[in-house]
């Protein structure tokens, strides 16, 4: 699953249901040479001060979001979820829930494994919402901020079941916002790409997916996700680099799903087309072979046909499906966009209005 722009691949972080005993390490260091005596007094009160009201705040956010935060059960693997309104609905990941209809979950309100049920599953944006067939008392909704609040440097909390350990928080910051990225479709993923995630230094493991992301005044800002892997390294996690469905998107698609059932409407662009990545004479990603087109759909309407080979759409070069994908991610439906393909041994370009997924 590779992480856009960089070489990084991502990993669901599901964990198997019969997780490991997990290390924990240590690392500490020295400090410089320190000010005058006299002054150091002063100058470690103040220190100590900023470092209690931090972890009280820390603390505050812990009581207020992990009663939230639930555990779920699917099959043979382990997840994590948020309690989403106060009817029993639980929004977590697409490939969490997998091809399960019911599911166990641990609530922060009892030791008893509560069950639930699938309402729907939406794998083209990796989100799915289940409900608890009875509600335990107690139960508590987490609360919802703002996309468009999420900046850079903002301290944030992930917390889910990592490694099956329930109840686990990590600390980071909010290391970028916007970032795409593409999931594989191995191992039960979705092969979803994901547009606008918000990236984070804060740990997530496999069990995390689905949980919580969250910031300082407590509000879930995004569902973490995926973790990093360094393919140079192979394969082994990247430390500090992890992706967050934004919240902007889990409510609008956790908000369709317990209307209507469904996702009624997307919001993400589409060419109306099935495709596959061709290679050049030296076997190299060259672009995407139409290899159908729907019969109402944006490519039929263009122009557009079988067999054609598409290599630019607007100002993004496509070489494979998952740059095309990422580039559609950037759209949205109803817009117009050139796009640039050859027919035979002819360039040509078209303007698509672009459909919806």
């Amino acid at each position: 699953m590779d992480a856009t722009p960089s070489r990084s691949r991502v990993r669901r972080s599901l964990t198997p249901l019969a997780a490991g005993a997990a290390a924990i390490a240590l690392a500490g260091g020295c400090a410089g040479p320190g000010p005058a005596p006299s002054a150091a007094p002063a100058q470690q009160a103040a220190v100590t001060r900023s470092a209690g009201d931090l972890e009280d705040q820390y603390q505050t956010v812990i009581r207020d979001v992990l009663p939230s935060v639930v555990q779920i059960g699917a099959g043979d693997a382990l997840g994590s979820g948020i309690v989403y309104d106060d009817k029993g609905h639980i929004v977590t990941n697409a490939h969490v829930v997998g091809s399960e209809k019911t599911f166990d979950v641990s609530v922060a309100t009892g030791e008893k494994v509560l069950k639930a049920s699938l309402v729907s599953s939406y794998p083209e944006q990796d989100l799915a919402v289940v409900k608890l067939d009875d509600i335990p008392d107690g139960l508590r909704a987490a609360k919802f901020g703002d996309t468009e609040k999420v900046e850079v440097g903002q301290i944030v909390l992930a917390m889910g079941s990592p490694l099956g350990l329930s109840s686990s928080v990590t600390q980071g910051i909010v290391s970028a916002v916007g970032r795409t990225v593409s999931e594989g479709s191995s191992g039960g993923g979705t092969g979803a790409t994901l547009a606008d995630m918000v990236q984070t230094s804060a740990a997530i493991n496999p069990g995390n997916s689905g949980g919580a992301l969250v910031n300082l005044d407590s509000e879930v800002i995004g569902i973490p996700t995926l973790a990093a892997t360094d393919s140079e390294q192979g394969g082994s996690a990247a430390p500090g680099i992890g992706f967050a469905i934004p919240v902007s998107m889990v409510r609008t698609v956790a908000d369709q799903i317990i209307e209507s059932g469904k996702v009624t409407d997307s919001g993400r662009a589409a060419l109306d087309i099935t495709g596959r990545t061709v290679v050049d004479d030296d076997y190299r990603p060259a672009g995407v072979a139409i290899v159908s087109v729907e019969g109402d759909g944006a490519a039929k309407k263009a122009g557009l046909r079988v067999g054609d080979v598409i290599t630019r759409l607007g100002d993004a070069r496509v070489t494979t499906i998952t740059s095309l994908s990422e580039a559609l991610a950037g759209e949205k439906p109803g817009e117009k966009v050139e796009v640039r393909y050859t027919r035979g041994d002819s360039t040509r370009t078209a303007e698509v209005t672009l459909g919806e997924i």
